[in-house]
């Protein structure tokens, strides 16, 4: 499915056009959410068909692909022609509506936390809403660089997953691992270089949807007095599943108040995007915030039998604090350079290229043995980067190449001189 969907957009130009927010600076398919949510609905159909639901499990089932096809063709509209902010809200809130009212599918209790117990129906289906809201474009924003959306999603769809089977419900676990399966077979273009493809849209609100769907059930389930399999801090581990894409909006929304602009203005203030100024590769970032994403959970896990409210204040803070932390790695830079530094010194008469992923920083030098390293033609291309400020170390190296061509210059007016004397 995803081979044809990137030859069509090709042929179609249907494509993404890079930007001054972009992180990457080719055109690319944007249309990978139609082959997630094509290979989603199959599975999940076919499931259907072959054990013969009973009628309250095939509700659900056709409310979640009716919702789900009203979210991919809002995302498909939005990333072809462009879609108006209210608009897509509005298919969020009605997507919401659908398994809601259809399916009664809500947060009825907190379980404690902040002090609220049972919810009330009408407010139970106003937070449920917002948190259909909340979680959809939370994982709309995170999708910035190769593979961030569709990693942070497979973890949170295999929590909620594992979950689900231990409860016995293989309706729920089937479309957690469906959608997994999805992920993995976008994954696979969304992280190719040469026939790489976007979830755009289409698929960041069609996965943030299903996570919240899943999440609601989760919470749902837990409270349920049938079940078998049971977590005592349900809502903690909910946001700790969930951690990365909604810290990174509350601190992207923080950043944007503070400086009297819209929440919802663009900007390149997102966690990811600042791991890309420190030199990671679209990669390295997806696999750091992964990692630290798995880390939030295990400690939701570890602390579950402190006070609910505790937890909270645990979580979040320490939650922050690891994802804050991803910032300081400009040690890592500096480590990186001085090693490709001595590589070239020692490959002396070889052309060594020393690449600075997220293009703040590009060098490329030609030793020779005559200029101990350095010749005069070696430079120095900075792209968008303040060097003065972002690497201090660049600065140095800099200075170091200036200095070595200055001396090769003179070293060759000199000799000129000599032979222009002998000649004479």
């Amino acid at each position: 499915m995803n081979p044809v969907i990137i030859y069509t957009a090709r042929v179609k130009n249907l494509m993404d056009e890079p930007g001054d927010r972009s992180a990457h600076s080719d055109k690319t398919p944007t249309l990978g959410g139609v082959g997630m949510f094509a290979a989603f609905v199959v599975s999940l159909i076919l499931f259907g068909v072959v054990v013969g639901l009973e009628r309250p499990d095939l509700v659900k089932l056709l409310s979640l692909v009716l919702a789900t096809i009203i979210l991919m063709f809002l995302g498909l509209k939005d990333d072809l022609i462009a879609l108006a902010p209210k608009k897509k809200f509005l298919g969020q809130l009605i997507a919401s509506g659908i398994v809601i009212f259809l399916t009664d599918i809500r947060i009825t209790s907190l379980e404690g936390l902040l002090g609220v117990g049972e919810l009330p129906y009408l407010v139970s289906v106003v937070f449920t809403v917002f948190v259909f809201l909340l979680v959809i474009n939370s994982f709309n924003l995170i999708d910035g660089i190769d593979g961030l959306a569709g990693t942070i999603g497979i973890i949170a769809s295999l929590s909620f997953g594992i979950f689900f089977l231990l409860n016995n419900n293989y309706l729920l676990a089937l479309i957690s691992f469906s959608l997994i399966g999805a992920t993995i077979g976008f994954l696979i273009y969304n992280l190719s270089d040469s026939n790489k493809l976007f979830m755009g849209d289409s698929g960041s609100m069609f996965v943030g949807y299903l996570l919240a769907y899943q999440g609601i059930s989760f919470l749902g389930l837990n409270a349920d007095v049938t079940s078998v399999f049971t977590v005592p801090n349900a809502p903690i581990l909910l946001l700790a599943i969930l951690s990365f894409p909604l810290l990174d909006t509350l601190r992207v929304f923080v950043i944007r108040a503070r400086e009297r602009r819209s929440p919802f203005s663009a900007d390149n203030n997102h966690i990811h995007h600042r791991l890309l100024e420190r030199g990671l590769s679209h990669k390295q970032a997806t696999i750091l915030l992964a990692i630290v994403n798995i880390l939030v959970i295990e400690l939701a896990l570890l602390v579950k039998d402190l006070e609910i409210n505790i937890q909270l204040v645990v979580v979040t803070l320490l939650g922050s604090l690891l994802y804050t932390l991803l910032f300081n790695l400009n040690r890592l830079r500096e480590k990186a350079i001085k090693f490709n530094d001595l590589r070239s010194v020692k490959n002396q008469g070889r052309v060594v290229r020393i690449e600075i992923q997220d293009e703040f920083v590009s060098q490329r030098i030609e030793s020779s043995p005559a200029n101990n390293g350095v010749n005069e033609k070696a430079r120095v291309n900075s792209s968008n980067a303040n060097i003065n400020e972002e690497w201090l170390i660049g600065e140095k190296r800099i200075k170091e190449l200036e200095k070595s061509k200055k001396q090769n210059l003179s070293t060759k007016k000199w000799k000129e001189k000599i032979k222009s004397a002998k000649i004479k």
